[in-house]
């Protein structure tokens, strides 16, 4: 395999530099959580070989949760190694994905990386970035892809597959015999009424999670895979180990505690994410220069510039003037007048304004330039 770096990895914020960003809107989490803030006892862990399918425990609470069995679990490194081992594992050169897009960079460039043909399925504003089943039902009978990658929450437009749009799903995989990764990992934010978990709908289905984005945890690097037929989880299984054998005890032992604080931790979290998309919303509504969808979920929306401007100078002028970062559409293949804001990540709502504040400043500028 033949790699190459994905922009999205170039231009991270941890690349860039933390310290040369005043007011950071690209990430999409919620805010980095300290050690200490979650009463965490490690002191008597043993620093042993863990459970290559990941800690029992770990396991048996997340499969609890989403009303499968354990062995239905498999833990690994990040979300990122989740969706890498399943492309991987289940597509060759002379394989198809059809993929929602615009979607996270890795669901995209891996596949490519392969070799195998990726057909995009896209969503658009116009149809407040929701997935169209005819376009779904279509491009399945035609391409007749080996996977079907989806996302929900999305990534980076914070809509969400409904009930209906999951069954369906599920109904076409079993039909044409394809399999399905559904990246999930924004799923205990979401805003709306939350379906079932995509992998109990069908042994076709592949869930992912992971504590990055929710829990605001990225450091620890452990995430899950939830899929309930047998052989492709061994496949899955033999993909980890021969990668990383195990994931840090240390990491999965975090990840444990954390949630089961669950009850008391999510509740603080959520209304913090709904205190700051409020404040995006409001500021949202008075600009004439963007087009948006309001997200069901997660902490990212994806606004577009209907304004014809030079976007380079735009990002340029937003960082070198104001130190304000976002995502440019370029990180999830589409054009650069489309941009992802993370809204949750900075803990200071008087920062997030201002972050907003001088998007709009540039814009403004440049409307003006051009006038």
């Amino acid at each position: 395999m033949q790699y190459h770096r994905m922009a999205i990895e170039r231009e991270a914020p941890e690349q860039l530099g933390y310290n040369r960003i005043k007011y950071n809107l690209s990430e999409s989490s919620y805010t980095d959580q300290l050690l200490d803030t979650t009463n965490l006892n490690l002191h008597k862990l043993v620093l042993c070989y863990g459970d290559h399918l990941g800690n029992p425990q770990l396991r048996q609470l997340l499969a609890t949760d989403y009303g499968v069995d354990a062995n239905d679990v498999l833990i690994t490194a990040g979300a990122a190694s989740a969706l890498f081992m399943v492309a991987t594992a289940l597509l060759t050169p002379k394989d198809t994905i059809l993929v929602m897009t615009p979607n996270y960079a890795t669901n995209i460039e891996t596949p490519r990386t392969i070799g195998c043909k990726v057909v995009n399925l896209p969503v658009k504003i116009e149809d407040n970035f929701r997935l169209n089943i005819d376009l779904l039902r279509y491009f399945v009978e035609i391409h007749r892809p080996k996977l079907i990658s989806l996302t929900t929450p999305h990534n980076p437009t914070g809509s969400m597959l409904s009930a209906g749009d999951l069954y369906v799903v599920a109904q076409l995989a079993e039909k044409y015999k394809c399999y399905v990764l559904v990246d999930e990992t924004y799923r205990d934010l979401a805003l709306i009424t939350l379906p079932a978990l995509a992998a109990t709908l069908s042994n076709r289905i592949i869930s992912v999670s992971s504590m990055s984005k929710t829990y605001g945890l990225p450091g620890i690097r452990i995430g899950w895979l939830v899929c309930k037929e047998k052989s492709v989880m061994e496949q899955l299984l033999a993909a980890k180990e021969q990668m990383f054998i195990c994931n840090s005890v240390v990491d999965e032992e975090i990840a444990l505690q954390v949630l089961q604080q669950k009850n008391n931790l999510l509740p603080n979290i959520i209304a913090d994410v709904k205190t700051k998309l409020g404040i995006v919303t409001n500021w949202l509504k008075t600009q004439p220069l963007l087009d948006y969808v309001l997200p069901d979920g997660g902490v990212v929306c994806f606004p577009r510039i209907n304004l014809s401007i030079n976007t380079k100078y735009f990002y340029k002028q937003l960082f070198a003037k104001y130190g304000t970062y976002v995502g440019r559409g370029g990180w999830f293949d589409m054009p650069d007048n489309y941009f992802r804001i993370g809204y949750a990540w900075m803990p200071n709502n008087t920062d997030l304004q201002q972050g907003l504040n001088n998007i709009s400043q540039v814009l403004e500028e440049m409307a003006n330039d051009k006038g």
